[in-house]
């Protein structure tokens, strides 16, 4: 999935959906950028269904 901003908020809603999903690794920029210093690059989580997981990756 892809978010130009709130991928965090988003990561954030699914895992609360899905029973046994979780927030893995969060990036975030760093003062060189490009982005604002602190906003989110990256999030990881993982989305846990009744057949194992799912592993998207989110900007």
């Amino acid at each position: 999935m892809w978010f130009d901003t709130q991928a965090e908020a988003a990561a954030n809603f699914y895992v609360s959906i899905f029973k046994n999903s979780k927030i893995g690794k969060i990036a975030r920029y760093g003062e060189a950028g490009p982005g604002p210093a602190g906003s989110v690059m990256v999030v990881e989580f993982e989305l846990r269904s009744r057949n194992g997981p799912w592993k998207p990756c989110s900007r």
